[in-house]
């Protein structure tokens, strides 16, 4: 039975996963080996992926059908972590948006993504039959809702809007009427001046500056540097470690948001293009898991998976290249971050463990988990 369980363990998978994570740790270290105080990025970077890829192995044993019953708890748990974090959290770059747990400080908004996939793909397969109603696609909307508030508050736009993007998929996977949808996104649209007003001032700042750069040349700084960094490394880089924008510290939070552009610089198109693969084989191997999946539940969670780290990928690799706004989004798997880094393990053991029950077999060790 064993054998049966585990030809389903879903390698590529994990193996895309581990390059991409040890391609993330091998730059945190170029990107930090030569600044004063942040030598001990690279190290923590590692403890997190162990850690990580304990919990991911540890989550594999348990039956991810078990979830269904817990689906308001988790909800529930997103929020009271979301709303933590606005009365005691922290203050980085203008944002509140960490909990100080000492050695391990946490993001809640990267937790709440996940637990947030979960609560939906519960919601939309337990209601199948109805799926197409106006009840079930506004319901679904009372569970977006809260949570994209309290992060947006933090402020955090970026993350907000992220929530907003995994309900969309979802919801179009699991089947809601496309035309509540469509009037959904009027709606927004209708909505955008008062959400404008809402806005912290750096996060209007950094959209004038994307629409009109020579505004503030001084707060486009970074973006400059990125760009200077990617197009300076060529076909093959300047070589691992030997950046000069990187090296020599034009690069800001270059081990994190911008270690995009270290890669560029360093390893060049050869090193942009491995990455890209990497990630291709990650993505491709989520949408064939969705595929098999046995039932709603899990398709659903896995596709949220999916589109969480592609939506990361294409909005991080997108503002190195100056394609769109600056924000705070990690590239998944290679920026330095716990809280990011964790919260993708665990996504891959969810995955897993629905990898492992496609077929109907009785698993002794899960229910008693």
């Amino acid at each position: 039975m064993r054998k049966r369980v585990w030809r389903h363990f879903d390698v590529l998978l994990l193996i895309g996963t581990l390059l991409l994570v040890g391609y993330g740790i091998a730059m945190i270290y170029s990107a930090s080996s030569d600044s004063p105080g942040l030598q001990e990025l690279t190290g923590r970077q590692a403890i997190y992926a162990g850690v990580g890829l304990v919990v991911m192995f540890l989550l594999v044993w348990i039956d991810y059908r078990t979830m269904l019953d817990f689906q308001h708890l988790l909800y529930i748990v997103s929020l009271a972590l979301l709303a933590v974090v606005l009365i005691i959290g922290g203050v980085t770059y203008g944002s509140q948006r960490w909990l100080d747990l000492g050695a391990f400080p946490i993001q809640p908004s990267e937790l709440a993504k996940l637990l947030l996939i979960v609560t939906l793909a519960a919601y939309f397969a337990r209601r199948q039959e109805e799926i197409t109603s106006f009840r079930t696609f506004a319901f679904s909307l009372l569970y977006i809702m809260p949570p994209m508030a309290l992060i947006f508050l933090q402020p955090d736009l970026s993350t907000g809007l992220s929530l907003g993007v995994l309900w969309v998929v979802m919801a179009f996977v699991a089947g809601v009427r496309l035309r509540y949808m469509i009037g959904l996104g009027f709606a927004g649209l209708l909505a955008s001046p008062l959400v404008w007003t809402l806005m912290a001032e750096y996060q209007r700042q950094r959209i004038r500056i994307f629409i009109d750069p020579a505004s503030d040349p001084a707060a486009r700084y970074n973006i400059d540097q990125a760009l200077i960094s990617i197009g300076s490394g060529g076909l093959f880089g300047k070589g691992f470690a030997l950046g000069s924008q990187s090296q020599l510290r034009f690069l800001r939070v270059r081990w994190s948001d911008f270690i995009f552009s270290v890669i560029g610089e360093e390893l060049g198109m050869a090193g942009i293009l491995a990455l890209f693969i990497l990630f291709v084989v990650v993505i491709w191997r989520l949408l064939v898991d969705a595929e098999k999946a046995r039932d709603t539940f899990g398709q659903l969670v896995i596709t949220g998976v999916a589109t969480l780290i592609l939506f990361q990928v294409t909005i991080n690799v997108g503002m190195n290249l100056g394609v769109m706004p600056a924000t705070g989004i990690p590239l998944p798997f290679v920026s330095s971050g716990g809280s990011s880094l964790i919260t993708l393990m665990i996504a891959q053991g969810l995955v897993q463990s629905i990898n492992l029950r496609r077929q109907k077999i009785e698993y002794p060790l899960a229910s008693r988990v």
